[in-house]
């Protein structure tokens, strides 16, 4: 008897003191395992894909895909830090209290340098489509790293807030060894909702409703200002279709990451105290961290670049000399591209 109950203690070793284990049956357990471990893999795989596309290859130091690259690295760090839900399948935590602040700590930044990014692409499509000739001007690379920059030190600084009494003393609100507790207090968890939640999200779905008014106004106006052509300059794309696309795209992303974000957020409202319990929060954790891994493959299901970049990734050819010239459009996608600037240019 005494041998049963200590298997399911976390620390046998500290029978008065220790955590129970989370009893589930094995096979739960295993394909808990197996499918967190899959979306690690994957989410970090196919987002250094991405990292190391958008640095290499020189066609794509854009101020978009700066941004794109931007939510590349939160998404690459997340796909690192599953390794912690990992270790809480069996619903004990055995890295300690200063491990379980650091994994909060890094869970709380990249959530706020997520939401920074997709506001900031959100303004980048809005004068891309609603200011196209004054983009170029407005929206420079320094500008966009500047812009980066801020936003992951500000997330840095504006995460110490909240988990201020956890970073003074980890583990204050853990009841028993092998649990991972972080307590934030009504206030605090009101101002997250808000500053992290309520207001990007309010920002975000304004830019786009504005970006696709816009783009379908454009859009018809300078279709029917093709259609007076001749036959030879007429072509099967509409009128500023690379940006069009790229608004379409990015919304896509950014309203998977608003479905992936808001039960986080229900669930912080079901109490007075925000209590966030690693081992009870795992769903609506690994909803989030799913997210993640589902950016690339709407790159790669949007983007060709992305498609021929991963290419030459995994065939090695970027060691080769002057990879980081490669065309990754084609003949045929820039010369679509160059008709559109001289038709912009006409309208």
């Amino acid at each position: 008897m005494k041998s049963l109950e200590e298997d399911e203690l976390c620390f046998p070793h500290l029978l008065n003191s220790s955590c129970r284990k989370a009893m589930r049956p094995h096979f739960e357990s295993m394909l808990t395992y197996i499918l967190l471990s899959s979306i690690s893999l994957l989410t970090v795989t196919l987002n250094l894909l991405i990292i190391i596309s958008i640095s290499h290859f020189r066609q794509l130091h854009t101020p978009t895909n700066l941004l794109l690259l931007s939510l590349a690295v939160s998404d690459f760090i997340v796909g690192l830090i599953v390794f912690f839900q990992i270790v809480l399948i069996e619903g004990c935590w055995f890295l300690g209290d200063l491990m379980c602040i650091v994994y909060t700590f890094l869970d709380f930044i990249i959530t706020s340098a997520s939401v920074g990014t997709m506001v900031l692409i959100s303004v980048d499509r809005y004068v891309a489509i609603c200011e196209p000739l004054h983009y170029a001007n407005k929206v420079t690379q320094k500008r966009v790293k500047i812009c980066v920059c801020l936003c992951w030190t500000c997330s840095a600084i504006y995460s110490t807030l909240p988990l201020k009494d956890n970073l003074e003393e980890p583990g204050r609100y853990n009841s028993c060894f092998g649990e991972c507790v972080i307590v934030i207090n009504y206030v605090a968890g009101l101002a997250d909702l808000f500053l992290i939640f309520i207001c990007p999200v309010t920002v975000i779905v304004v830019l786009y409703v504005r970006v696709f008014v816009v783009a379908v106004t454009q859009a018809r106006a300078m279709r029917s200002h093709a259609a007076a052509l001749p036959l030879k300059f007429s072509m099967t794309i509409t009128p500023k279709k690379s940006e069009m696309k790229a608004a379409r795209t990015l919304g896509v992303v950014i309203v998977v990451f608003l479905l992936c974000l808001c039960p986080y957020y229900c669930v912080s409202l079901s109490g007075q105290d925000t209590l966030i319990n690693v081992s009870s929060g795992t769903i609506v954790v690994c909803l989030f961290y799913f997210n993640s891994c589902l950016n690339p493959l709407i790159y790669a299901f949007f983007y060709p670049w992305f498609r021929n970049s991963m290419k030459l990734i995994v065939t090695l050819k970027i060691l080769q000399p002057g990879s980081c010239e490669r065309n990754l459009h084609g003949e045929r996608e820039i010369d679509k591209e160059m008709y559109l600037v001289i038709l912009m240019r006409m309208y």
